[in-house]
């Protein structure tokens, strides 16, 4: 009689969590790299139980040492919890953690909710959106703005599409992760407002990098420059978070030129698809192809000043001697 009440207590705490209950507080990440693994720790930080996989042995340890609970596949993930969030690179990938042979969608039931925080087209999304559909489990569409720091501080701009019901029972998981966050619209609503935030800020970037490289050219002190226009127009949260790392020569990886490109490329196919001249954004992704061609794939997108600096001969860097 006790393991019947057992069993049906479990049963009730079961439900209440897939209709947004929280009761487990149990949470999945798909990919723990350079934004995953900080999101995971944030998430244990706010009281969950969190289960990742990944591919890497070294994600794999990185997040062991904050708490998170490695099992070896998607489908393992989905067998512990009904909240699943994926931070993976491209579309292929997405699709097949959720839909591949150990893919989550042979264990998760029916009021499971998918969160795909990577960055994909709109047209992937409401894709992958319909066939969940076709299984009842939610899905949310749901990438991030601010790099590797707003990952480690928790900080991240989260863009959502989806379910307004469904938004509102995933706040907790979004509120441990994020700054601030927005339901843009309905499934596809999120990616389509990364995709404009990443033309602004490639572009932003790259016509920063413009002028640093003339500012370095005509044998200013840049640093000085940088810390004069800072808070007039053209300061911005970019000029303030690449220009230091630019002058120390700090290209390692926030938000990789590869994971950039990939993006300007969904944005120029997009485009395409609605009829949208996107000139500038044509011009940045040629600026990535060139960088890439020339071994700077893996380097922070801050490294756009690469490029200009090798049409104009000239370093952006620090005078001697200045901090």
């Amino acid at each position: 009689m006790l393991i019947v009440l057992s069993m049906t207590c479990l049963t009730i705490l079961g439900h209440l969590k897939n209709t947004g209950g929280f009761i487990m507080k149990q949470v999945g990440i798909i990919g723990l790299g350079i934004m995953g693994a900080p999101m995971a720790a944030n998430l244990v930080k706010a009281g969950f139980e969190v289960f990742g996989y990944d591919v890497s042995v070294h994600a794999i340890e990185k997040a062991k040492a904050s708490g998170v609970t490695i099992v070896d596949s998607a489908q393992k993930v989905g067998e512990r919890t009904q909240w699943v969030i994926t931070m993976l690179p491209n579309t292929s990938i997405v699709e097949d953690a959720i839909f591949g042979h150990d893919g989550l969608i042979h264990s998760l039931p029916a009021g499971s909710t998918v969160i795909d925080e990577s960055s994909i087209t709109p047209v992937a999304s409401r894709n992958i959106g319909a066939r969940l559909e076709e299984k009842q489990i939610n899905f949310l569409d749901a990438p991030v703005s601010g790099g590797e720091p707003g990952a480690i501080s928790g900080e991240l701009a989260i863009m959502v599409g989806g379910d307004e019901a469904v938004f509102a029972q995933a706040k907790p998981i979004f509120d441990a992760i994020g700054g601030t966050t927005t339901l843009v619209g309905g499934i596809g609503a999120g990616t389509t407002a990364k995709l404009a935030n990443q033309v602004m800020v490639n572009l932003n970037i790259a016509a920063m990098s413009e002028a640093l490289v003339l500012a370095a050219k005509s044998g200013i002190d840049i640093d000085k420059m940088y810390q004069a226009i800072r808070s007039g127009l053209a300061g911005s949260n970019v000029l303030d978070a690449k220009v230091p790392l630019i002058l120390d020569r700090n290209f390692e990886p926030g938000g990789k030129i590869s994971i950039n490109m990939k993006d300007l490329t969904n944005v120029m196919a997009t485009a395409h698809d609605l009829d949208v001249p996107m000139p500038l954004s044509s011009s940045l992704l040629e600026i990535f192809h060139t960088l890439s061609a020339n071994g700077h794939i893996n380097e922070d997108h801050g490294a756009i000043v690469k490029y200009f600096e090798n049409l104009a001969n000239v370093t952006v860097s620090r005078k001697p001697g200045a901090k």
